[in-house]
């Protein structure tokens, strides 16, 4: 439900009504802008920000004869109005009212995205406060490595998302950017202060050096903003969907009563919304090539960007947000299974503690050859034993690894039966963690 709502909320501001509405916003602040260098009369001004309005429809029947949309626009505004119609769209090209409308939709998507970026953050940081303490095996390629947290994870993403914060920020900047240049740029049917004017009054900055178009490097960085964050949720996800494999069963995302996994086998229990935000984030990369292609138009500009604008900037914005409500969904509902965290730290024997007997052979004495040596030495016969189905601990509960190191004369040379013990504590693992949480967690 509040899925469908974000996507609501976020597609208001891209419909055919929004888009216009937009440009309505432009023209207007281009008419008090004139109105304030003297040339459009009090009472014209008054009347055209007063009562200008368009209509959807009228603009499609007069676009399927002048195949013209901002042509068509100003037609159907025009009739709204009475002589005061000649000052509307005065000394300005089409795309300083295109260019400038789309430049406010951007803004105030942005705005939600943002929204969406701390809402999203939020959770992560409850879920990694409620796990900051609970014990995992950290992987690399896969394989076991050592012991971390969940919370530590989790931190990791918070992390993450706070950089994707600042560079949006960054990017609503770069992009909230309008003109009123005229046809070429070059202010020759319009003054500066009418751009600078009319920029202030919707809360936009000009185009410092335009030629018939807002530049689109800056739509070029907010594409790839919005892509480098979506390789991030889904990098997210592919975490939730590998920690809910059968063999792991570390995490699950929230299975409600009812819900249904298979058509064929009833026991299924899939990570379907993480899989969809897999899916979710490859498209929204795409939009990037297409947003970097626009930068390299012929001249003062020509139209070849137009088209896919029209798809990738309402799609971009549109399954952002819906993924951005999918993920936090996924992150404030996830099952997590500590004892199912601990039963995988113990798979591997012990074997999760070999780095922490490494390094204290070279304190004694022992070179870091031959310490690499006697620990993999025996780290290689559990995993022979693992191999063969035996078991990873003895009656007492003592893992395989401890008790072959505890049996190396080798070792026994160096390091005591309680120096060994020693190193398969958990607490080593974990003694930084608030500090790193400290770090993370800053305000």
């Amino acid at each position: 439900m509040v899925e469908r709502y974000a996507r609501e909320e976020m597609s208001q501001h891209w419909t055919q009504q929004a888009r216009y509405a937009a440009w309505l916003e432009v023209e207007k602040a281009a008419v008090k802008a004139w109105n304030k260098l003297g040339l459009i009369p009090d009472e014209d001004c008054k009347k055209i920000v007063k009562n200008a309005t368009f209509s959807v429809e009228r603009i499609e029947e007069i676009e399927a004869v002048t195949k013209h949309d901002l042509i068509a626009f100003n037609t159907s505004v025009s009739e709204s109005l009475g002589d005061e119609s000649r000052w509307f769209h005065y000394g300005m090209t089409s795309s300083d009212a295109v260019d400038t409308g789309v430049a406010l939709q951007i803004r105030d998507s942005l705005k939600i995205i943002i929204k969406d970026v701390k809402m999203l953050m939020k959770s992560i940081k409850k879920r990694a406060k409620e796990h900051k303490m609970t014990l995992m095996v950290g992987r690399s390629h896969g394989i076991h490595g050592e012991p971390i947290t969940f919370g530590l994870t989790l931190a990791v993403w918070y992390d993450e998302m706070k950089r994707h914060l600042v560079n949006l920020k960054e990017t609503q900047k770069v992009i909230s950017v309008g003109q009123i240049s005229g046809a070429m740029g070059n202010f020759a049917h319009a003054p500066l202060k009418l751009e600078e004017y009319a920029m202030k009054e919707l809360g936009l900055k000009p185009e410092p050096c335009s030629n018939q178009v807002v530049h689109r490097d800056r739509y070029a960085r907010l594409a790839t903003a919005l892509a480098c964050m979506a390789s991030t949720i889904e990098k997210f996800a592919v975490q939730v969907r590998h920690l809910q494999r059968t063999e792991v069963y570390e995490c699950e995302e929230y299975f409600a009563k009812g819900q249904k996994g298979s058509s064929a086998m009833p026991h299924k229990r899939n990570p379907i919304l993480t899989e969809n935000i897999t899916g979710l984030a490859r498209t929204i990369r795409s939009f990037a090539v297409p947003a970097m292609e626009n930068v390299a138009l012929w001249h003062e500009r020509d139209i070849s960007h137009s088209s896919n604008e029209r798809f990738w900037l309402p799609d971009a914005f549109i399954t952002t947000d819906f993924m951005l409500h999918r993920m936090n969904n996924v992150i404030a509902n996830l099952t997590v299974m500590p004892e199912n965290m601990m039963k995988n730290l113990n798979l591997t024997g012990g074997l999760v503690f070999s780095q922490r007997v490494l390094l204290e052979l070279p304190i004694k004495g022992v070179s870091r050859e031959d310490a690499y040596r006697i620990v993999q030495r025996n780290a290689m016969k559990v995993w022979e034993q693992i191999q063969e189905g035996k078991k990873t601990t003895n009656d007492k509960g003592e893992s395989l690894y401890l008790q072959h190191l505890l049996d190396d004369k080798e070792l026994r040379k160096s390091l005591s039966e309680k120096e060994i013990r020693e190193c398969f504590n958990f607490d080593y693992y974990t003694k930084n963690v608030n500090s790193i949480f400290k770090r993370v967690f800053k305000k």
